[in-house]
């Protein structure tokens, strides 16, 4: 009898696991299916006139379970705003909202997460957060300048963890077309380790 308890107990852990690595999975095919549906539709679409006739879907890398990884997140209440810098003379208003705290390989790490000023009046955007970084990959396999991940205050948890998904991170629009002004990831925002996970470079 105790076999088969530790049998079944063993099961369910199993298979647990098994659900959870299967949610990452499934949130990482949902936003590459979201987003190639957003470029394929020329009233979202980034593209220029040229490359949106020929485009079929953008350039992901594998899908990497290790890279969504589960962050302590800190609060930093008592920032003040500043202005970040965009690929144009434009400057956004955007104030650090907190900080994820993580591991990648046994390595600590360190993301600041922000909150755009300017839009947080827009009921749809009272929630949004802000998540550029860069990392070795660019300029190689991902855009130069660095990519994006979106996160909303939704996604914090009671006890303060947040799930960053690297496999979610995007190209900002102007790696597309030079039409954009686009914010670039604070220097803060490097990780000195390569995130092959997310959308790739255009070519």
């Amino acid at each position: 009898m105790k076999i088969f308890i530790l049998t079944f107990i063993s099961l369910i852990s199993i298979v647990s696991c098994s659900q959870k690595e299967d949610l990452s999975v499934k949130d990482s095919k949902a936003f590459q299916y979201k987003i190639n549906l957003e470029y394929a539709d020329k009233k979202s679409s980034p593209l220029t006139d040229k490359d949106f006739i020929k485009f079929s879907s953008l350039d992901f890398f594998k899908i990497n379970k290790e890279l969504s990884v589960l962050a302590d997140f800190k609060r930093t209440p008592n920032e003040k705003p500043f202005k970040m810098l965009t690929t144009t003379s434009r400057l956004v208003k955007y104030v650090k909202f907190g900080e994820a705290h993580f591991k990648i390989k046994d390595k600590s790490f360190k993301l600041n997460i922000y909150q755009n000023q300017e839009i947080i009046n827009k009921p749809e955007y009272k929630n949004h957060l802000f998540l550029p970084f860069t990392d070795l990959t660019n300029g190689k396999e991902s855009y130069g300048s660095g990519r994006y991940i979106d996160l909303s205050q939704e996604d914090i948890t009671k006890d303060n963890k947040i799930v960053i998904n690297f496999n979610k991170a995007y190209n900002p629009y102007c790696a597309y077309n030079h039409k954009y002004s686009c914010p670039i990831p604070p220097k803060e925002n490097f990780l000195a380790i390569e995130i092959n996970a997310g959308v790739k470079k255009f070519h």
